[in-house]
């Protein structure tokens, strides 16, 4: 970093409410970069001590991942470089080393993009609310002086691999030598689950499972030349789709980029909602606890998860939790309520185990083993714990929200409703009919909603009436 600067920094484009995101040569670069990483050693008071740094497969981040250590051990931290990880590679690493770090990774964003989350000791989250704007506001002023001061003694830097660690401590958790043999498709989407898949599922490390792996696009591509890794949207599976009705195979499994996000398809070739897995999950940790002496175990569910989660784990004999949508205050109230096991909508799964943070990779062996126990398909399986009809996230360009959700409010004020604001607007009937959820996105001009009836025809219904308010 040079003393000389012509312009002045301001990276609240790329500072997001969780982590880090951007353009990259643009909102996100080397020099960017080296200033973020000295300014998280100062702010998480790291000097002295062990810092991980890793990075996806996008081309920009070993080059980032690099630069993020010089900053660091400018600032006086040992950085361990990880190298090719997924995101819950860093959170294994972070909570079994019990050390602060970070990795280079945009997520299912387009190859233009790269970003970083962070992580402080034991895995524990950094968000805007615990670091994250203080570690922004040091880095700019070391970018707009043009200098970051050397501690007294420059950190060393070293290699450390945890993939292997990774894998066997997944496998610790779950058993899955005695399940029936499985045909599994995979499609990694040319990201990070190219990588931990042979892993933890496969015998590139560890002994064989009873498992088929069929892989796709497993190849460590970050221009993602097959499909965007974002199996939110329903195009980007389609190809794991057609290739479980090709192959015969039991299950499909699908990651995000970072492969911290996990979908799930049936033998017929069918989605099974993130709720359904989150019920499954959750019925098998809840047992799990409960056999460990756990009178109650807690479950975390956000609050457009489907009823029906919070319903099986009242029946299984759990406590369940309702929280806000997003990873910083799931992972909180983990810690507070000391819950077993969290789940959201959005494919995100959250343990206990390990160390409250989300893991794509643990949430498919779980519903492996679940299938792998019993003899019926997954769509039999599946419907269990889809008792209900929802529509899934629909968005309304919006620029005035506030006066689309009072349009909302009027139009079903007459009706025998409960309505609260714990995130954006949840109106509720209170015959246990149907609920629907309104949410303004914080980063864009959009009104999220999501719909939950006992019937497609009702759902289809409260849709219609609820959108033709929003878009009027």
């Amino acid at each position: 970093m040079t003393s000389e600067q012509t312009k002045t920094f301001d990276l609240s484009a790329s500072f997001k409410a969780y982590d880090v995101r951007g353009i990259v040569g643009d909102s996100i670069t080397a020099e960017i970069v080296e200033a973020v990483g000295a300014a998280f050693v100062d702010v998480l008071e790291l000097e002295g001590q062990t810092v991980l740094v890793g990075g996806d497969m996008r081309p920009s981040s070993p080059e980032f991942a690099k630069a993020f250590a010089d900053g660091a051990a400018t600032r006086g931290a040992n950085v361990q470089l990880l190298d090719l990880i997924s995101t819950d590679e860093l959170y294994y690493a972070c909570g079994s080393l019990n050390a602060a770090g970070a990795t280079f990774t945009a997520s299912h964003n387009p190859a233009e993009y790269n970003g970083i989350k962070m992580a402080k000791a034991g895995a524990q989250p950094i968000s805007s609310e615990s670091g994250l704007k203080e570690i922004q506001a040091l880095a700019e002023e070391y970018l707009n002086t043009g200098h970051i001061p050397a501690a007294a003694t420059r950190g060393k830097i070293g290699v450390h691999d945890v993939l292997k660690g990774y894998s066997e401590y997944l496998r610790g958790l779950v058993d899955l030598s005695g399940s029936r043999p499985l045909k599994v498709v995979v499609d990694a989407g040319n990201g990070m689950a190219g990588l931990t898949t042979p892993a933890v599922l496969g015998d590139a490390l560890l002994p064989k499972l009873p498992f088929e792996i069929i892989p796709l696009y497993f190849e460590l591509d970050g221009s993602f030349p097959n499909h965007p890794a974002n199996p939110l949207e329903p195009e980007n599976l389609r190809d794991l789709q057609a290739a479980v009705i090709k192959h015969g195979a039991d299950i499909g499994l699908a990651f995000d980029g970072d492969a911290d996000r996990c979908f799930v398809i049936d033998e017929k070739g069918e989605p099974v909602s993130p709720s359904a897995i989150t019920g499954m999950v959750a019925r098998r940790e809840i047992a799990r606890a409960q056999g460990q002496g756990e009178a109650t175990p807690t479950i975390i569910h956000n609050l457009l998860t489907s009823r029906a989660v919070p319903e099986l784990v009242a029946n299984d004999g759990g406590r369940a939790v309702r929280t806000r949508v997003g990873h910083s205050f799931i992972k909180a109230v983990m810690a507070e309520e000391g819950a077993v096991f969290g789940g959201e909508h959005s494919a995100h799964f959250y343990f206990r185990d390990f160390w409250n943070a989300d893991t794509g990779m643990l949430a498919a062996m779980h519903v492996l083993a679940a299938l792998g126990e019993q003899d019926g398909p997954l769509s039999e399986l599946g419907r269990e714990y889809e008792p209900y009809v929802s529509s899934g996230e629909i968005n309304s360009e919006i620029e005035d929200k506030t006066a689309a959700v009072d349009r909302v409010k009027a139009d079903f004020a007459a009706e025998d409703i409960i309505v609260d604001t714990m995130d954006g607007s949840t109106f509720t009937a209170k015959d246990g009919s149907y609920w629907f959820n309104l949410r303004p996105s914080n980063t864009e001009p959009f009104l999220r909603l999501n719909v939950e009836a006992t019937d497609r025809l009702l759902m289809e219904r409260v849709r219609d009436r609820v959108l033709a308010n929003v878009r009027r």
